[in-house]
């Protein structure tokens, strides 16, 4: 097992110090945070928070998995790593746009119109 522990469940309004007060009573903690909706900035209900060793963590998931905590039940394990979900592409650019356009003989388009 790491040392790094995925906490899911929780409260809207919890914070990364209420992690790391409660879940601190397992041992040395490195790192505690509640993830974020990057859009909104409200909570997304889970969170990580990382030990000094893989023995405190598994304490911590024995401890505090099925838990109430501010009043919600957790889910406690060992953090897995991220899936690679493929990229996403980024957003492109659309059209053509812009740039330098010859401004003579337009074809049918009408052309030029000397007669406003």
């Amino acid at each position: 097992m790491g040392n790094k522990i995925f906490v899911g469940g929780l409260n809207w309004d919890a914070t990364d110090d209420d992690l790391r007060e409660t879940f601190g009573e397992c041992g040395a903690i490195t790192d505690a945070v509640v993830v974020n909706d990057r859009d909104t900035g409200r909570s997304r209900g889970f969170g990580f928070v990382t030990y000094s060793s893989d023995e405190e963590a598994k304490a911590a998931v024995e401890k505090f998995d099925g838990q109430d905590f501010m009043g919600r039940k957790l889910t406690v394990n060992e953090a897995r790593q991220r899936e690679d979900r493929g990229g996403g592409g980024g957003g492109g650019r659309g059209g053509g746009g812009g740039g330098y356009r010859d401004r003579g003989d337009r074809g049918d388009r009408g052309g030029r119109r000397d007669n406003w």
